[in-house]
């Protein structure tokens, strides 16, 4: 089983141009998106999170139903579900501004145990900077790395969330050690500042670096580096494409059996090849299509 930790949220996406164009919400979150493309490619997962039991927030998790993904881990409150509006270019990139003072995903605890069947914690987004909540997701990757289990980071910046940049990258550096694949998009590196190389230094098996309909690279401990370019197809916007690349390069290292640094390291460059393509076929499918709808796995072969 592979879990994601993180926040679900829901996405009020303009239906029209201008300022007071209307807003159609739609399930959303960076790991939240996460799950629900696991679920489709048809792995085993699992969603923890803390999440409201407002209208939105039973929403949220009757997708994750419907999906196959395990709700059971799920924390819930009284407080309102957290919202993201977002802004969409004419080039399909999507912008957020967010809510979330108040909001129940804030006030997430470190669980005492994960599914036993648990071989993959991913990570990102909004959880990992917003507090008190980002401590414990903190926690839950320190203690999950502690005990060898294979650990996924996507930061996926919103940097209007962060108060203060500095204090931010120190404590993504400091998460290095304990994460196994790094994956971020090249506006995040650059953000972040620092590079691949840099990253791998510190503890990560591999870092895989997204650049849009340019495709994907990865880079490897051993120093080697393997890209593929992206899919042709007419984007419709970007929402949740990022996240699908999550989900596919974790189920695609599951399906190879390789949820492990060494197996990571031993993939080589068909294996690097096979498991790019993939991910870059899966978010290409999302972008075909409005809002955060990953494929299925009948849609996307690996």
């Amino acid at each position: 089983m592979i879990v994601v930790a993180g926040e679900a949220l829901i996405d009020l996406v303009p239906q029209g141009t201008g300022a007071l164009a209307a807003l159609r919400p739609a399930l959303g979150g960076g790991p939240y998106n996460t799950a629900v493309a696991l679920g489709r490619l048809g792995s085993p997962a699992a969603f923890c999170s803390r999440v409201s039991r407002d209208a939105f927030g039973e929403a949220l998790l009757d997708r994750l139903r419907e999906t196959g993904v395990d709700v059971s881990p799920v924390q819930r409150g009284a407080e309102p579900t957290t919202l993201a509006v977002a802004s969409v270019d004419a080039d399909g990139s999507a912008a957020y501004s967010f809510y979330v003072d108040g909001t129940a995903d804030r006030l997430f605890a470190a669980p005492a145990a994960l599914p036993s069947r648990t071989r993959a914690v991913s990570f990102g987004t909004c959880s990992m900077v917003l507090e008190p909540g980002a401590s414990a997701y903190e926690e839950l990757l320190r203690e999950t790395a502690a005990r060898g289990v294979f650990t996924a980071l996507d930061p996926n910046i919103r940097a209007g969330l962060i108060p203060d940049p500095d204090a931010y990258r120190a404590r993504f550096r400091s998460w290095l050690p304990s994460v196994s694949l790094l994956k971020l998009s090249a506006e995040d590196a650059e953000w972040l500042g620092g590079t691949p190389r840099e990253w791998l230094a510190a503890g990560p098996a591999a870092v895989v670096v997204t650049r849009g309909g340019a495709g994907l690279t990865a880079y490897t401990g051993e120093g080697d580096e393997y890209a593929v370019p992206g899919e042709a197809v007419d984007v419709v916007d970007t929402i949740g494409a990022g996240d699908t690349v999550n989900a596919a390069l974790l189920h695609g290292l599951a399906v190879r059996d390789a949820l492990g640094d060494e197996a990571v390291a031993g993939l080589g460059a068909q294996g690097w090849a096979e498991l790019l393509g993939f991910a870059a076929r899966a978010a290409a499918v999302t972008c075909s299509r409005a809002g955060a709808e990953p494929p299925y796995a009948h849609e996307v072969s690996f």
